[in-house]
């Protein structure tokens, strides 16, 4: 579970994250001094067989076509600095490497797109030789904080420069986080920086998702006046955050009025009546209440994708064998069995039915070679070979280009292509999805089989995260930051983050494709199965009681044991199927599920 804070600089982020995280050290463990911010984007996790550490990459790792993603398979690659969790001190020394900085020539910063022109003009700079830039480009930390054994993972970024300079950011990991923090600043409100890297950066990587998406207004000490008084400093909080929640588009209860640096103290000093002031409190409870339960929302959703419909499946075919099974020992109870005749009647019967049905089978096996055929139309359609050869010439394309412009339209003619190919895949989905009904129509009319909506394969997702991520590009492509980086560095990052992101998407939706297409007729196949084993179970049953020698009583009584394990296998899967709907307000609606389905059983006693 990923938590990332952003906010630009001089917001108390880090401040924020060391009074929710780190109190228990008794120090500021992260570097979050006046005039100290935290130069590069920091990952905190808890690598249990790693121990404890920080591992930080070097600036100049910027030039290399290599992304962070990559890199991280390569600890070689980082210089690593061990923790030791028993000695704030050296810990405090050891994170001050997060804030180091260097000189370098005005050239080196501008092939690694850490210069801008303008603010150096805003801040008095004209020209100048040497130019001051972060030693560190990422940096990762692991430490035994209980919440990150448990899975926790928070990402810290920089201000809005950092994220527009290192797209990775913004284009993969935010987008990634299950939530974002955004911190403002209690005494300055929503600035016109603010606003740009909440709309360009925090909305977009949680597109129309604003679940998990809060803010902090921190530094609300900063508001305490004693002359106004206690109603005064309420009313003045209460105010900005109407002001905020009105310029951010969210509604207020989203905001958290905090001191983060007096939440610190308070924790450090075991101030119960400080840390109450301080209001930490309320955003402690969102983190661990909702944030928590969305946690359990998204595993939740992954449990049903993944086994929901094999479970309920599992379900149907289970009730229907039972069904007949009951069904069938209900018509023998009938049957005057010391009758040879009707005895005999009834095997020609159901012999002729047995024929039938493999006649019938030839007919299925032949629409499951058509089925094959269309099948690997669709997965050849999305194959890797047709992907790569596309970005290849795309990126060649892209280097000669003289031009911004020539290289934000060979971008364009990029995802323009890799729509083509997902289209052509859409019609090739269509046809195979009409196949797949018309097979399992073919059953249900012929034999009168239960029902099945088969799973039909949807690569509209797909299309939507193509979308998104052309979107995205684009914006990366028109920002000025951009345009003042150098073109190589561009397109390496590019291809680094989003184009990497798009073959990904691509990717899954092949994989995806191939497993449906693995996987979609295997519930027809079980019902063929189970109506070929009820028809050889009701000869065997015929022959049984035509050739036992004790009551026909007897021998169906011991029939009807037999289906004890199918109704306990069954209610079992009802069980399961009760158990994945977790959520408060469908509690209801499973629990007369549950009742329709275990009524047939508890019937039979």
């Amino acid at each position: 579970m990923t938590l990332a804070f952003a906010a630009e600089f001089s917001r108390g982020k880090t401040e924020l994250i060391n009074s929710l995280f780190f109190a228990e050290t008794g120090v500021r463990l992260l570097p979050s001094s006046p005039g100290r911010t935290t130069m590069c984007p920091t990952e905190l996790f808890h690598d249990e067989a790693g121990g404890s550490y920080i591992r930080l990459l070097n600036i100049e790792s910027r030039l290399e076509d290599i992304s962070l993603i990559e890199y991280k398979q390569k600890p070689d690659r980082w210089t690593q600095i061990d923790l030791d969790c028993n000695s704030p001190t050296q810990m405090q020394e050891a994170f001050k490497e997060l804030v180091a900085v260097k000189e370098v020539s005005r050239e080196v910063a501008d092939k690694l797109g850490l210069f801008n022109e303008q603010e150096a003009a805003e801040q008095g700079i004209v020209d100048p030789e040497k130019v001051e830039i972060p030693c560190w480009r990422h940096a990762l930390i692991s430490f035994p904080h209980p919440l990150l054994k448990e899975g926790l993972a928070i990402l810290d970024t920089p201000g809005l420069n950092a994220l527009g300079s290192e797209p990775e950011l913004t284009l993969s990991m935010l987008p990634s986080a299950q939530a974002i923090i955004f911190v403002l600043a209690a005494d300055t409100g929503v600035t016109k920086s603010d606003l740009e890297m909440w709309r360009n950066h925090v909305c977009h990587a949680r597109g129309t998702n604003k679940q998990g998406l809060a803010v902090v207004m921190n530094k609300i000490d900063a508001m305490w006046d004693d002359l106004s008084g206690e109603s005064g400093y309420e009313d003045a909080i209460k105010s900005q955050i109407e002001i905020s929640a009105k310029t951010l588009g969210i509604e207020q209860a989203a905001i958290f009025p905090v001191s983060a640096k007096q939440a610190l103290l308070a924790k450090v000093k075991s101030d119960a009546e400080l840390l109450d002031k301080s209001r930490l409190s309320a955003l402690e409870n969102y983190l661990s209440d909702d944030i928590l339960k969305q946690r359990r929302n998204i595993l939740l959703e992954t449990i049903r994708r993944d086994i929901g419909f094999l479970v309920s499946e599992s379900l149907n075919l289970t009730d229907t064998k039972l069904r007949n099974a009951i069904q069938q020992l209900e018509e023998f109870k009938k049957v005057d069995f010391e009758n040879q005749e009707m005895t005999g009647k009834l095997m020609a019967e159901t012999h002729d039915r047995q024929n039938a049905y493999m006649a019938n089978v030839e007919n299925f096996q032949a629409s499951r070679r058509v089925f094959t055929v269309q099948a690997k139309m669709l997965i050849d359609s999305m194959a890797k070979e047709r992907i790569d050869e596309i970005i290849r010439n795309t990126k060649h394309e892209m280097s000669k280009s003289l031009t911004t412009y020539g290289m934000k339209q060979s971008m364009r003619k990029l995802f323009d292509e890799l729509r083509d190919l997902l289209q052509d895949s859409v019609d090739i989905t269509n046809e195979t999805r009409r196949l797949v009904k018309a097979i399992h129509k073919k059953f249900q009319d012929e034999y009168g089989f239960k029902e099945i909506e088969p799973q039909l394969f949807s690569i509209k997702q797909y299309q939507f995260e193509l979308e998104q991520i052309f979107e995205e590009g684009e914006a990366f492509r028109n920002s000025a930051k951009t345009t003042m980086t150098e073109q190589s560095i561009v397109i390496n990052k590019l291809y680094s983050t989003l184009i990497s992101k798009a073959r990904n998407i691509l990717k899954q939706a092949h994989k995806d494709a191939t497993t449906w297409s693995n996987s979609v007729l295997t519930p027809l196949m079980h019902q063929i199965k189970d109506h070929k084993k009820q028809i050889e179970s009701r000869l065997q049953m015929l022959r049984k009681i035509n050739d036992s020698k004790g009551s026909v009583l007897e021998n169906i009584t011991n029939l009807e044991k037999e289906l004890e394990p199918l109704k306990q296998q069954r209610n079992e899967l009802a069980i399961i199927i009760k158990a994945m709907q977790m959520e408060e307000q469908s509690q209801a609606p499973v629990e007369r599920q549950e009742e329709r389905i275990v009524e047939p059983v508890e019937s039979l006693s």
